[in-house]
């Protein structure tokens, strides 16, 4: 079973910054990405449905940074992942949520629909109109990598179904979201705002650049 040394040292700071919701072995990320380093690589070896295992596994344990090297096995197998095994990972963005996992799952949805383009909103549907806002936070923040493919009709969904939503974390990633499309199409984010009834933390983040 991979298992990784504990930095006590570490461990209150880290649980206090994520507001004590979670344990920690008390690594930090550089010290976490060496000592999984050839697990990750390991994985790459594996069929699937054991890599789904692993990641099974790992997010069954008690300490945060093993909910971290899960991702990190599922973005560093991205390539092999089909549409059904994104769906079976859509289940982790429920459980011990937070935005540190939440957002770096998104990244792993968001590398996939770059991968598999004509999956996009086939992905997109896996979370919007969620009724959990963790989920319809990926679904604002999926194409967060994106510059000229960004779906502009898909954003807009998103953020028009959650407009009035008072969550923190939905009104945060809204403004995440125009912010970084506003580098590359800022004409489209300026008609948005103009167009739209946005929260003052959503205007105030969305044109930070504009």
């Amino acid at each position: 079973m991979f298992q990784m040394k504990a930095n006590k040292a570490n461990q209150a700071p880290m649980a206090r910054y994520m507001r004590n919701q979670f344990h920690f072995l008390g690594l930090k990320t550089p010290q976490r990405k060496a000592a999984s380093k050839a697990f990750i690589q390991a994985s790459k070896t594996v069929p699937v449905a054991k890599m789904m295992e692993e990641i099974a596994e790992l997010y069954d344990r008690d300490e945060r940074e093993y909910q971290y090297v899960a991702i990190d096995v599922a973005d560093a197998n991205v390539k092999r992942l089909s549409f059904k095994d994104v769906k079976t990972l859509t289940k982790y963005i429920q459980v011990k949520s937070w935005w540190d996992t939440v957002d770096t799952w998104r990244k792993v949805f968001g590398d996939f629909v770059v991968l598999h383009p004509d999956e996009k909103r086939a992905v997109f549907d896996l979370f919007y109109q969620h009724d959990n806002f963790w989920m319809r936070r990926v679904a604002i923040l999926l194409q967060l990598l994106e510059k000229d493919t960004l779906d502009t009709e898909l954003l807009a969904k998103a953020i028009e179904y959650d407009i009035d939503t008072d969550e923190f974390f939905i009104q945060k990633a809204i403004g995440w979201a125009l912010r970084n499309y506003s580098k590359f199409n800022p004409a489209w984010v300026r008609r948005f705002v103009a167009e739209h009834h946005l929260s003052k933390l959503a205007v105030r983040e969305g044109t930070k650049y504009l």
